[in-house]
């Protein structure tokens, strides 16, 4: 079970996940799941929150990420409130780009994080962690993705995360690259 209610990532994660020998289906599954409120300090501690606790409430294997936007001009912020750092995406980036308004391009430097946990109805967790460099652009561009996408800069590509299609994305993502991890620990072992 995927421990989301947000579609786009519950789309991309299944995507990544769809090779595994499992049923992937996400929180929509369970109309009456409580809301579990994410108070880690860290991305590790807020997907152990969510993992742990929807395992126990569903009785199911539980995979749950957490991850977000790191600008080092903002001081790391917005950090483990990505999602909170405004009501809606559109609102979100336009708070971030007015708060960098004034930031040379030479100092927009960012990062996209991620922590997976798998955690089973026992209560045992394991985690795995993704990453991936970027800078942030002055306007939103691209249409694929979600959040902060729009204004992501990739390195390794020099596009917009929301400019890659869904396989490169899933490919070199934050979230794809905490998943292969995760896949490496959910895959059955072959003899």
């Amino acid at each position: 079970m995927i421990a989301t209610k947000n579609a786009g990532k519950a789309k991309e994660m299944a995507e990544i996940l769809s090779d595994l020998p499992y049923e992937v289906v996400s929180l929509s599954a369970y109309p009456d799941a409580p809301d579990v409120e994410e108070t880690g300090s860290t991305f590790v501690e807020n997907a152990i929150i969510k993992a742990t606790a929807y395992a126990q409430y569903t009785g199911e294997l539980t995979l749950a990420d957490d991850s977000g936007l790191e600008v080092d001009a903002l001081g790391g912020a917005p950090g483990v409130y990505s999602s909170r750092f405004a009501p809606s995406d559109p609102e979100r980036i336009a708070k971030l780009l007015d708060l960098m308004k004034d930031v040379p391009d030479k100092d927009r430097t960012a990062r996209f994080k991620c922590a997976v946990a798998i955690a089973e109805p026992t209560g045992s967790v394991r985690t795995c962690e993704g990453k991936i460099e970027g800078t942030i652009a002055r306007d939103a561009r691209g249409s694929n993705g979600f959040g902060y996408d729009p204004v992501f800069v990739v390195t390794e590509t020099g596009r917009r995360m929301a400019e890659l299609e869904s396989g490169e994305k899933n490919s070199i993502s934050h979230r794809g690259r905490a998943l292969a991890e995760a896949i490496k620990i959910l895959r059955p072992c072959r003899v």
